[in-house]
């Protein structure tokens, strides 16, 4: 999945993540999918410049006088708007994030089972982050940066992504507990993990080039554990 970092956190704080902390996943999607959200083009354009200078010189090696300037604003205008170089940062990455979870909601919120959407968000999360240029870039340049969020400390990653995944199958046929009572919030939680796996290391012996084969790995060995796929409501 897309993984939210921070410049400016270290290991040291633990499981924090855009100041929330890891007793407080919720709040970590709250802020991704509805806190924050830009309306004004003169902000967007700085993101997007913020976001331009980032994929051509990592975070660390970017500075906010290049960002206002690719920008066309003032440095002042900038900081009225990101009062430091981390706040903006923080806004970029949310964005992007929300950009990731976007994407997968699009793609299953008309599927009609729980089973289709969780396949489903399994196939388009490991699309996104396969070819998410700001990912590819912070894994090979800010490596330091990012891999906690994705190993040691990457709870507050799993349990968003996780709940999310959850939330878009609620209310569905097998969306609540499957027959055989396994809960779907477990087996979202092994989608999670195999994705990050997949995307931190992703040579295997498992077919996994495009999204078809995405698709039927996770139809064969993920969507099983959800038990006996349940049926639709007919319509």
């Amino acid at each position: 999945m897309f993984t939210p970092v921070l410049t400016g956190l270290n290991t040291h704080e633990g499981s924090r993540l855009f100041g929330v902390t890891s007793a407080e996943p919720n709040a970590l999607l709250d802020l991704v999918l509805t806190a924050g959200l830009v309306s004004d083009p003169v902000s967007e354009s700085i993101l997007d410049a913020a976001l331009a200078e980032f994929l051509d010189y990592g975070l660390r090696r970017t500075n906010v006088d290049a960002v206002a300037k690719r920008a066309g604003v003032s440095r002042a205008t900038l900081y009225r708007r990101f009062e430091n170089k981390d706040v903006l940062v923080q806004a970029v990455l949310v964005r992007e994030s929300r950009r990731f979870f976007g994407s997968i909601a699009a793609a299953v919120n008309k599927l009609p089972t729980a089973r289709e959407r969780l396949v489903e968000g399994f196939v388009v999360g490991m699309r996104y982050t396969r070819r998410d240029p700001l990912l590819s870039r912070l894994l090979s340049t800010d490596p330091e940066a990012l891999l906690p969020y994705l190993t040691v400390n990457g709870g507050l990653v799993v349990a968003a992504a996780r709940d999310f995944l959850v939330s878009q199958a609620e209310g569905l046929p097998g969306g609540d507990k499957p027959v055989d009572g396994r809960d779907p919030a477990g087996v979202a939680e092994l989608f999670v993990r195999l994705a990050i796996s997949f995307t931190l290391t992703p040579d295997s012996c498992i077919p996994l080039d495009d999204d078809d084969s995405v698709r039927a790995f996770a139809r064969s060995y993920l969507a099983v554990l959800m038990g006996p796929a349940a049926t639709p409501p007919k319509t």
